[in-house]
């Protein structure tokens, strides 16, 4: 990739982490600023906006380093393995593995007493049917052999860039980060091979 193809993907996935983080802020906390919109305060509501849109290109950053970042660990995973169908067995077991954590340590931790394992089990099912649905189509742009990266990208690195908001454990900072970074990491999957010009 050169340097205008690099650029043009940071500021393109810098947009769609601003509009989607944008759209979902005001969707997640409706109640707090549905009273703007009652009142028309369009002053009040580009501020909201315009903050949003920039607590977005925070996320599309992070979002965007997750991505290249696994892109390095795959070829690294490619050369160490040696073989494509290892590496990707490799990848479905640290799949299996980063989902049961986000389970079991987040209900440890959170839980209040009688709480139900459900909502905590939705989250990652939610996660995973994601990126099941972007994998697929990925393979189906590209090849069958990039179902399995995709996957663990999607899951794996969306749960780790995801980690800051974990910790506190905040319901409505956890749904606002994550929905655009999954929104952002399935754009560039998607975009990538476009850009570069490969299958």
């Amino acid at each position: 990739m050169n340097s205008r193809k690099w650029v043009k993907l940071f500021l393109s996935t810098l947009v769609v982490g601003g509009i989607s983080t944008g759209i979902v802020g005001f969707a997640i906390k409706w109640n707090e600023y549905k009273h703007l919109f009652a009142s028309f305060d369009v002053k009040e509501i580009i501020s909201v906006l315009i903050w949003l849109i920039g607590v977005g290109f925070i996320f599309s950053v992070i979002s965007q380093m997750g991505f290249f970042a696994y892109l390095t660990i795959h070829r690294f995973g490619l050369g160490i393995f040696r073989s494509v169908p290892l590496w990707n067995s490799v990848q479905l077991v640290l799949i299996a593995f980063v989902l049961f954590d986000l389970v079991y340590f987040r209900y440890q931790l959170f839980a209040e007493e009688g709480e139900s394992l459900f909502s905590y089990i939705g989250i990652a099912v939610f996660i995973f049917i994601f990126g099941l649905i972007v994998a697929y189509i990925k393979m189906k742009q590209t090849n069958k052999e990039a179902f399995v990266p995709a996957l663990f990208f999607m899951t794996v690195v969306t749960i780790i860039e995801w980690f800051p908001v974990l910790r506190i454990n905040e319901e409505s900072w956890l749904y606002l980060m994550l929905f655009p970074l999954l929104i952002c990491n399935a754009y560039q999957l998607l975009i990538l091979h476009k850009l570069i010009g490969t299958k």
